[in-house]
């Protein structure tokens, strides 16, 4: 984006004080936004693009921050601000300076991230639908997780998956393995604990004090397992993150068969998101799992 003067005017609306732009640097990050560290003379800002009528991905994005940070756990960037101009939705948030986690910040970021699933709701969802990538992600408030990980989980994607053009049998497995997700839950009752959503190991760091930091999330309530699935997914997090998760709340027997289930969700999404390279891995995910219970 050429003309940043309307982002530059709204983070001067919502802080109150006068951003000069010194300089503006593109970033890597994601495989979904444009990404831009915005330089002034005392202060710095993240800024993502797209298209504009993804504007609410941004506001859910931005509450689901502020939601995180209320449970002063883990270090999360502040939201400044979003909107539209020139065609493109942005979202701002505090630049914060990053570097990969070290064992010390990965034993803080399972200690903290344990702390972050005890804040609890009597109900699982969210109290607004938002965006896993950029696909829609529902939550409805459900007293059913085993209801809630069929219907707006593993259906939702496996309906999207269909609009996508594949059927077949991914869809002939994914019927099958929703009707036995209760199977997996037999003695097991999930506790609905605030969720990151999206934690794998692109979306938490160190900043440069070393404090652990959590960003790009996709929150809602749900099973904590769900998120310490998918913090096994894309690379893993090290030894340290989980030993220091257990100390603080050990996680159940049966999360060992579980994983996978949770998982199969965030290998849809890839597969809705960027195509049929994740179909093997998906099928293959639901044959294991129907074999699992059957």
């Amino acid at each position: 984006m050429n003309n940043w003067q309307a982002v530059i005017d709204q983070i001067e609306l919502v802080t109150g004080n006068e951003f000069t732009l010194l300089k503006v640097s593109a970033m890597h990050g994601g495989d979904i936004n444009q990404v831009y560290q915005l330089q002034g003379a005392e202060h710095s800002y993240f800024v993502k693009l797209n298209r504009a009528d993804l504007i609410t991905m941004f506001e859910v994005e931005a509450l689901g921050l502020q939601e995180l940070a209320k449970t002063k756990t883990l270090r999360i960037p502040e939201p400044i601000a979003y909107g539209v101009t020139n065609g493109n939705a942005f979202l701002v948030l505090e630049y914060v300076a990053l570097k990969s986690a070290n064992q010390e910040t990965s034993q803080q970021l399972g200690t903290k991230l344990a702390e972050l699933h005890q804040i609890k709701q009597d109900y699982f969802g969210w109290h607004h639908d938002n965006f896993i990538g950029s696909n829609p992600q529902k939550n409805t408030r459900n007293s059913d997780w085993v209801n809630f990980w069929q219907e707006q989980r593993l259906t939702e994607q496996l309906q999207l998956a269909a609009d996508n053009g594949y059927t077949g049998e991914i869809q002939q497995q994914g019927e099958k393995l929703c009707q036995l997700i209760p199977d997996f839950f037999s003695d097991y009752q999930p506790q609905a604990s605030l969720l990151h959503g999206d934690l794998w190991s692109g979306n938490a760091a160190s900043d440069t004090t070393g404090q652990a930091i959590i960003y790009d999330p996709a929150c809602y309530y749900g099973d904590r397992e769900a998120d310490i699935a998918m913090t096994e997914l894309f690379g893993g997090f090290g030894a340290n993150f989980y030993t220091a998760y257990n100390q603080v709340w050990p996680l159940d027997a049966g999360y060992k068969t579980r994983k996978a289930l949770y998982n199969l969700y965030h290998i849809l999404n890839h597969l809705n998101l960027f195509g049929s390279g994740y179909l093997g891995q998906a099928e293959g995910m639901m044959q294991r799992l129907i074999r699992e219970v059957t």
